[in-house]
């Protein structure tokens, strides 16, 4: 691979990931706005997010293959945000409780020297247990996932939130759908193996 590969993230799950494919990359924040616009469907959000950071970092590296992700998770089509704080994540998990959550995570891949993208959407559906308001309480009391989408970090201890998985490729949920992006790789000439 002659081209820097970048992933446009700051979150050290997408990284722990992207390590998987034993890749040589680098991390690179991209600073945007991850406001959704008004009417926007969820996962329109997240791929132009998704989008949005990669071409970001394509600004300073413009000969970089660049990854950018973004995950918005969606409740009877109403969008749930990273809560940030306690109180809206303990309102989330309340919503969420004995419910289907779907996660859309949205996957770019921007070929900084050519323009070429690769864009996609990979939703992942979760259920969540039938959780009591002491259950939500401790588990946002030892994780606090107040950066996650959805409140629920299913790499840690949030499996416990969850009754059942589905979808067509597990690492979507964590917000790097890694089946996927092998598949874009290749069509820019990177083998994983």
């Amino acid at each position: 691979m002659t081209q820097t590969l970048i992933l446009a993230s700051s979150s050290p799950y997408r990284r722990e990931l992207l390590e998987r494919l034993r890749l040589p990359f680098i991390c690179i924040t991209p600073d945007v706005d991850e406001t959704p616009i008004n009417g926007e469907l969820p996962q329109a959000t997240a791929l132009r997010l998704a989008q949005l950071k990669a071409k970001k970092i394509a600004e300073t590296n413009p000969d970089a293959l660049i990854i950018g992700c973004d995950q918005v998770a969606t409740l009877d089509n109403i969008q749930l945000g990273k809560p940030l704080n306690h109180s809206n994540a303990t309102q989330q998990l309340r919503m969420m409780r004995g419910r289907e959550v779907i996660f859309h995570s949205a996957l770019c891949l921007y070929n900084a020297s050519t323009h070429n993208m690769q864009a996609e959407a990979v939703p992942y559906h979760v259920k969540f247990r039938q959780l009591s308001d002491a259950q939500i309480e401790r588990y946002l009391l030892l994780e606090q996932p107040y950066q996650c989408a959805g409140s629920a970090k299913s790499e840690g201890l949030g499996i416990a939130l969850i009754e059942k998985m589905q979808g067509d490729d597990p690492n979507a949920l964590i917000g790097l759908p890694l089946i996927r992006l092998i598949d874009m790789l290749q069509a820019e000439g990177v083998t994983v193996i």
